[in-house]
C-alpha cells in the first residue's frame, strides 16, 4: 500500500475539485419564478445559483425553496427567493474542511468557486461524506474550525488528540506526521488569507506583486511532530528595483503579522529567527538564486547552516509555481557542486547516532533536565535525515521527504532494496518512538521534546533501536565515503 493511500489518513489529502460535480443553471438575480420553475423541472439539477452577471454566485435556490417560498411566479424574481448569504468552498480546499463546514452549517450541498470567486461546480454532503468513514468525522470536526485566530488556537489543540487516536490504531508515524505537517501548512495558509484580508480593510490593497510562502526544515519535509517552532519564508516575484520600497513595505507588514499570528495560535516564534520578517529569508526568485549560488561558490561554516535549514523548502501558502522554479534551480545547480556537498558532509561528520562501545545506546550527558535521557532528534533521525539529503542533492532528486528521498533513491540504483527497507524501518522506528514520548509528555504537562528516558523502552525495542542506529550509521558512513572518495 502506498503511503499516501492509506485509509486513516487519505480522506485529509482529497482536494474539493476532485470531488465536486458540474454546478447547476445559474441565473440572473432578476429571473422570474416561473422560469426558476421551468429551469428546475427541465433540469436534473435540484437547485439553481443565482449570481451578479459575472458567475460570481450571490444565492442559491433549491426545489425545497421554490415550493415553500414561490407564490407569485410571474412577479416574484430569483433574488428575492435565494438563500443568502451564500456559503461557498473554494475548489483547491481540502474536502475535509468542506465537510466539516457543511456538517456545522447543516447545508446538504455547496457552490465551488475558482480562485477568483466564480462558481466552477458544486458539491454534494452525502457524496463527500463517503469518501470519509464514519468513525473520521470526529477527527475532521477537531481538526477544522471557524476561519479565526480563535478557531485555529483550537484546531492546533485538537492536533495531539487526533495524533494520539491514530497513534493508538497503529496507523504508521510518518503518515500521522504528515496529516501533522499538512495541518500546520493550512494553518499557515489561511493565516495568511486572515492576515491580508485584514490589510485590505486597513488600506494596504493587495500584494504589490505575486508571491508564495514557504516553511523550511521538518515542514518543509512533511515530518512535524507535535509543536513545531516557525521555520518560514518569502519567494517574491521579481520586480524593477525601484519599486523596492514600496514592495518590501507591504512584505515587511505581511511577515510580521502573520508570524504574530502563527505564535498566537500556537506555532511559537523561532529562537533563529529564522522566519519572514528577517529579510534574509525574504528574498525574489531571482534574489534567491543569486543567494544560493554564492553558498554553493562560498560554503563557509555559516552558508552551509543556513543551507541545511533551507533545503528542504515547501509551499505553503500562494503562487505555489514560484516554489516549483526555485526547487526546480536549487536541484539541478547543487548536483553540479560537489565541493559544496562534501563540505556540508563535513561539517555534518560529528552529527552521530546515540551509540558507544559494544554498541551500547548512548543517553545525553550534558548537564540539565534531560541528562541520562535518549536525544533521538539529533542523535538518531538526524543523522539518517541529513545523510539521505546529501545522497539526493547529489543524484538530483527533487523531493524533500526522507521517505520519498529513499525511493528515488531506490528507484535509481542508488540504494538497493535491502537498504531500501531497512532504512526506511529506522526511520519508522525512530518516529514511532518520538512522537509516543511527546504524547506522554504533553498528557503528563511536562514539556515536549524529542528526549526520550531508556527506562521508557521495553527490552525488546531497546534491541531493535539499537540494530536501527547501527543501520543508520553504517548509511552515513558510506555516504561520507561516497562524497569524499570518490574522484569527481
Amino acid at each position: 500500500m502506498k503511503r499516501s493511500e492509506f485509509p486513516r489518513i487519505a480522506v485529509f489529502r482529497h482536494i474539493v475539485r476532485d470531488h465536486m460535480e458540474p454546478p447547476p443553471p445559474l441565473v440572473k438575480a432578476d429571473t422570474t419564478g416561473a422560469e426558476v420553475l421551468r429551469i428546475l423541472r427541465e433540469t436534473p439539477s435540484s437547485s439553481v445559483l443565482v449570481h451578479n452577471g459575472d458567475r460570481r454566485p450571490t444565492g442559491i435556490i433549491t426545489e425545497r425553496d421554490a415550493v415553500r417560498r414561490l407564490t407569485h411566479p410571474a412577479s416574484q424574481r430569483a433574488g428575492e427567493l435565494a438563500n443568502t448569504p451564500l456559503h461557498s468552498v473554494q475548489d483547491s480546499d481540502y474536502l475535509y474542511h468542506a465537510i466539516a463546514n457543511m456538517r456545522r452549517r447543516e447545508l446538504r450541498h455547496m457552490p465551488v468557486c475558482d480562485a477568483d470567486g466564480r462558481v466552477v461546480g458544486i458539491l454534494h454532503l452525502h457524496k463527500a461524506m463517503a469518501v470519509a468513514a464514519g468513525r473520521l468525522l470526529h477527527q475532521i470536526d477537531r481538526l477544522t474550525h471557524e476561519e479565526s485566530l480563535e478557531g485555529l488556537q483550537h484546531v492546533k489543540e485538537a492536533q495531539v488528540e487526533v495524533a494520539e487516536r491514530l497513534f493508538e490504531e497503529s496507523v504508521p508515524v510518518p503518515e500521522i506526521q504528515g496529516l501533522l505537517t499538512q495541518v500546520n501548512n493550512d494553518i499557515y495558509r489561511r493565516i495568511v488569507q486572515l492576515v491580508m484580508a485584514d490589510m485590505r480593510a486597513g488600506g494596504w490593497g493587495d500584494p504589490p506583486v505575486d508571491f508564495c510562502v514557504i516553511v523550511m526544515g521538518s515542514g518543509g519535509r512533511g515530518e512535524s511532530f507535535l509543536f513545531p517552532d516557525q521555520d518560514n519564508g518569502f519567494i517574491l516575484e521579481d520586480y524593477p528595483d525601484e519599486q523596492h520600497p514600496r514592495v518590501d513595505r507591504f512584505f515587511i507588514e505581511l511577515g510580521e503579522r502573520m508570524t504574530r499570528a502563527l505564535d498566537d495560535v500556537g506555532i511559537t516564534l523561532c529562537r533563529g529567527f529564522v522566519m519572514a520578517t528577517n529579510p534574509l529569508w525574504r528574498k525574489s526568485i531571482s534574489q534567491w538564486q543569486q543567494q544560493i549560488g554564492g553558498w554553493l561558490k562560498h560554503p563557509g561554516e555559516r552558508t552551509l547552516r543556513l543551507s541545511d535549514i533551507f533545503f528542504d523548502f515547501a509551499s505553503v501558502s500562494g503562487n505555489a509555481t514560484l516554489a516549483t522554479r526555485l526547487r526546480d534551480y536549487l536541484t539541478g545547480r547543487v548536483a553540479q557542486h560537489h565541493g559544496f556537498l562534501r563540505q556540508m558532509q563535513a561539517v555534518q561528520a560529528d552529527h552521530n547516532v546515540a551509540l558507544g562501545l559494544f554498541g551500547r545506546l548512548t543517553p545525553d550527558n550534558s548537564p540539565g533536565p534531560h541528562r541520562g535521557d535518549l536525544n533521538l532528534k539529533y542523535h538518531g533521525l538526524m543523522p539518517l535525515v541529513e545523510s539521505t539529503r546529501l545522497m539526493a542533492l547529489r543524484h538530483r532528486v527533487a523531493a524533500t521527504g526522507t521517505l520519498e528521498r529513499l525511493d528515488a533513491l531506490l528507484e535509481g540504483g542508488q540504494v538497493d532494496n535491502d537498504e531500501h527497507a531497512s532504512l526506511a524501518d529506522a526511520f519508522s522506528l525512530l518516529t514511532r518512538i518520538v512522537l509516543r514520548q511527546q504524547i506522554r509528555d504533553f498528557r503528563q504537562a511536562r514539556p515536549v521534546t524529542a528526549y526520550v528516558p531508556p527506562s521508557a523502552l521495553p527490552l525488546l525495542e531497546k534491541r531493535v533501536l539499537r540494530e536501527a542506529l547501527r543501520i543508520i550509521a553504517g548509511f552515513k558512513d558510506r555516504v561520507k565515503t561516497e562524497m569524499t572518495g570518490d574522484v569527481f
